[in-house]
């Protein structure tokens, strides 16, 4: 949840849009925070939740949720925030994806131990 949250006050920080429907909307870039570690920290935060509520009732079967929601929201609504992302942005956004990844990965844990 912390990187959900964390990610929406920077967003609303550097008066850019939260709204996933509409990232043709987005005023500015927001590389720090926990966009500093994922691309989509609100959807890793998201994810988590999932998986600690799977954790919480001890089943296997409710971790379907969480790969469910993984899924979708990588196939069907990350590439499109990007495709608009890559227009609005340019290079400095290619340059960002170049650097973070979409989701997290063994750098970014490193990144967030420190």
């Amino acid at each position: 949840m912390a990187m959900a949250g964390g990610a929406a006050s920077r967003f609303r920080r550097g008066g850019t849009t939260v709204d996933p429907i509409h990232p043709d909307r987005a005023s500015a870039l927001v590389t720090t925070g926990p966009n500093a570690v994922s691309r989509n920290p609100m959807y890793v935060g998201m994810a988590g939740v999932l998986v600690a509520n799977a954790v919480r009732r001890r089943s296997v079967v409710a971790l379907l949720p969480a790969a469910a929601f993984v899924v979708w929201i990588d196939r069907l609504q990350i590439a499109p925030e990007e495709a608009a992302l890559r227009g609005l942005f340019g290079e400095d956004y290619d340059d960002y994806c170049a650097t973070v990844p979409r989701w997290i990965d063994q750098r970014s844990l490193a990144a967030l131990g420190r």
